[in-house]
């Protein structure tokens, strides 16, 4: 009987944890997180980004004055880290854009600006699909996708200041790197779902998805470089393609899984009892 019994009460132990497991927090979270497709939804955003913004970034190149270029690329090269022939091969790209600017043209700039669009849509709906809304009507968005990649591309031409600490010093550069980055994803959940969560409720996110596309970043910085310059080196132009896609997967993949993990901590009870303690307070204050 006993040996009977003692296999019994460990199925039933390990059917209780498996229980609570399911009832507790994560078992609530997997399947929120596993309904969202997050790898498919990074590599989308990635595909997006390498398509439809960089080509962007270029066609501002090409019409901004030479101390934006140099300021630009700067920034592209403290983003990615890249240095050597690869470095080499970013400035040579943003700084001669006589020609560029020739064979693009106003008409061909304003095309790119509007394919460019495809990425803040991408971005919209994996906002929309982690905070589970109806996709909004396009007549009261299309704006917002514009603004949006304004404001980003104002935000990737400061990148290099940004992060020297404006002369200051890397650890203030990390800091308003850190505070920037929180900034963006916060108002960019804010003006992509057109205000239909509060912001109290989106700062999880923003922290989360700043937070963890920072950190990526700065690790990228000393990793990344040496990826591009082997790949340029084994496999020739196409060689960075690969490691700039794989990385760009990454880091969306960062910020797609802290904006989900921000939806379920902003809706989480103790959150919801604290930012209405803290809404008293203020009132009552």
């Amino acid at each position: 009987m006993a040996r009977d019994t003692a296999p019994a009460t460990r199925r039933e132990r390990a059917a209780q944890a498996v229980a609570s497991l399911r009832a507790g927090p994560l078992g609530r979270l997997l399947p929120r997180l596993a309904a969202l497709n997050l790898v498919e939804g990074a590599m989308r955003l990635a595909a997006q980004a390498f398509l439809a913004a960089l080509p962007l970034l270029m066609t501002v190149g090409a019409f901004a004055p030479p101390g934006l270029k140099h300021l630009l690329a700067d920034s592209l090269s403290s983003v990615l880290g890249v240095r050597g022939e690869t470095l080499d091969e970013v400035r040579h790209t943003y700084t001669a854009g006589g020609s560029t600017r020739q064979s693009v043209g106003a008409l061909g700039a304003f095309l790119t600006l509007a394919s460019a669009t495809a990425f803040s849509r991408a971005l919209q709906a994996v906002c929309e699909r982690c905070w589970h809304l109806p996709r909004a009507p396009m007549r009261a968005v299309a704006w917002r996708w514009l603004i949006w990649l304004v404001v980003w591309l104002a935000f990737m031409f400061v990148q290099a200041p940004l992060r020297r600490g404006f002369g200051i010093g890397p650890a203030t550069g990390l800091a308003l790197s850190l505070m920037g980055s929180v900034l963006l994803w916060w108002w960019s959940q804010h003006l992509l779902l057109s205000g239909r969560i509060s912001w109290s409720s989106l700062l999880p996110g923003a922290v989360l998805a700043g937070v963890g596309t920072i950190t990526l970043s700065w690790a990228g910085h000393l990793l990344l470089s040496n990826a591009m310059q082997r790949s340029l080196d084994e496999f020739g132009p196409l060689g960075p393609v690969f490691t700039l896609l794989s990385w760009l997967i990454s880091v969306f993949l960062v910020a797609i899984s802290g904006m989900a993990l921000g939806e379920a901590v902003a809706t989480s009870a103790w959150y919801r009892h604290t930012a209405a303690f803290h809404a008293r307070a203020e009132a009552e204050g």
